[in-house]
């Protein structure tokens, strides 16, 4: 069964640490203080040139403001414009997300992006991850099941709880019925556990959950941060 790292990097240093480190895809993204921004395209257009010759992937966060996940049309399109820019400078995914005011998926913003991800037969032309705004919605098997339909590859979420260590009663059942719907689907779609995620704490939540991927998060790109992210690869 395979295992895999994803790294949120919010500068440049963070990513390299994350290349060097073994790391099997980077969330790249701005103000992580924020809870993160779509990053710019200088940065994505560096951060493509660092991880692609490593074999890293770059998935880029689009959140054009903090706060809420309820856009307005203007917002939409906006994100809609930094899905153009950042698949145009190489990414190999965008990780998005919106919500009603009902706490419901926002599946006509959602549709309108995911569009901007397929070919023109349909096909996804690149990864796509719905982000942390799962944890805030107001009923996740619906949510889960929707995202399935828009043809999402993973769901990043903490099981709607502070932490993904808190999170795993919920993760559990989240993991179980992404596997019942990829199988109905014919694709698959992947629980991210994210969210605290630490050497101490990694390997036990994929093991409580059954997930196979986890997400953790970089600030500075330290030395000491390679020395983490090779820990929690060896042992994934």
């Amino acid at each position: 069964m395979m295992r895999r790292l994803e790294v949120c990097c919010g500068n440049l240093a963070s990513v390299r640490a994350a290349a060097e480190g073994g790391a099997d895809r980077v969330e790249l993204c701005r103000e992580l203080e924020l809870d993160g921004l779509t990053p710019s395209r200088e940065m994505i257009r560096e951060a493509v040139g660092i991880c692609r010759p490593a074999g890293v992937r770059v998935h880029v966060l689009i959140r054009s403001r903090a706060g809420n996940f309820v856009y307005d049309n203007a917002e939409v399109e906006q994100m809609a414009g930094d899905i153009r820019m950042a698949l145009g400078e190489g990414a190999d995914g965008v990780v998005i997300g919106a919500l009603t005011p009902g706490g419901d998926v926002d599946l006509g913003a959602c549709r309108r992006w995911m569009g901007l991800c397929r070919r023109d037969d349909g096909s996804l032309r690149c990864n796509v991850t719905f982000h942390r705004a799962f944890d805030v919605c107001r009923d996740p098997f619906v949510a889960l099941e929707q995202i399935c339909q828009l043809g999402c590859n993973r769901i990043l979420t903490s099981g709607q709880q502070p932490s993904a260590e808190t999170g795993v009663p919920l993760l559990r059942q989240l993991v179980e019925r992404a596997r019942q719907l990829s199988a109905g689907a014919g694709r698959e779609l992947t629980i991210l556990c994210g969210a605290g995620v630490n050497t101490q704490n990694a390997l036990s939540i994929l093991n409580a959950t059954g997930a196979t991927e986890i997400h953790g998060s970089l600030r500075t790109g330290a030395v000491s941060d390679v020395a983490k992210i090779k820990k929690i690869t060896s042992l994934l």
